[in-house]
């Protein structure tokens, strides 16, 4: 009976995994081609408006959903060449975390109509990223060819330099982008095109990070504390079956 129920759950995961990546995709590639379109008619800066949308504008939204659609199949590719088995709800939260950021964050604009939607995303990543560093340890120290066994202590501590090392590229990325293509990624200047000068031009980047150490030693302490009680059980001696002596100290 129980065998059945984790075979049905792991089924409706991968159905739900399924789904949400065909709506990601279609999500992307519409949004791609309808942004491509847009940027062909779209003014440049010294012809639009105060609140129009310019080239750049498109520009960054076009290059973020040809980015997200590249993106959201190397867990798939990763699976099948080095035969590393991602779970499902990995997945699932990898394509909601898409969806949010590009298709909502970018195509409609979610960032600038939400104060806080950089934050509440990078938190999840942070998280999200945690939750897989934890997952990679456990295939090496479940694989039979690797005989290292690492603790408690340094699987969260990968988990959480794997997460925070993953958002430090991620701010990489966004000032390459920014300083060769004239965006606006790391939100250095307001919506109106006013730059910001000082703390204030750092507040997004360090913030991001910030909620990404975050979230990532939320989750490092949560795997901590649980790896700790999973070994404190294995090392609890087994109770003696019917007509057993306990064993000797």
């Amino acid at each position: 009976m129980g065998k059945n129920r984790k075979k049905t759950a792991r089924k409706s995961k991968r159905d739900l995994r399924s789904i949400l990546g065909i709506i990601l995709f279609v999500s992307l590639v519409l949004s791609a081609i309808y942004t491509a379109v847009r940027l062909i008619f779209a003014p440049s800066a010294s012809e639009a408006g105060e609140f129009d949308m310019q080239r750049s504008d498109y520009t960054l939204m076009l290059l973020q959903c040809i980015l997200g659609i590249v993106v959201m199949l190397l867990p798939s590719l990763i699976e099948r060449k080095w035969a590393v088995p991602i779970p499902s709800f990995i997945y699932i939260l990898y394509y909601v975390f898409l969806y949010c950021a590009v298709f909502l964050g970018e195509v409609f604009n979610f960032y600038y109509r939400f104060a806080h939607w950089d934050t509440v995303l990078h938190a999840f990543s942070g998280a999200m990223l945690g939750a897989l560093g934890f997952i990679l340890v456990s295939l090496l120290n479940d694989a039979e060819k690797i005989h290292v066994q690492l603790s408690p202590f340094f699987v969260a501590l990968f988990a959480f330099c794997f997460a925070l090392a993953m958002g430090a590229v991620w701010e990489i990325y966004e000032y390459i982008c920014d300083t060769l293509m004239q965006l606006n990624m790391q939100k250095y200047m307001s919506e109106a095109g006013e730059v910001f000068v000082g703390q204030a031009a750092l507040q997004d980047t360090m913030a991001d990070i910030i909620c990404d150490a975050l979230a990532a030693l939320g989750v490092a302490v949560f795997g901590y504390l649980s790896l700790r009680r999973q070994q404190n059980v294995r090392k609890q001696p087994e109770a003696p079956q019917d007509g057993e002596m306990p064993a000797q100290a």
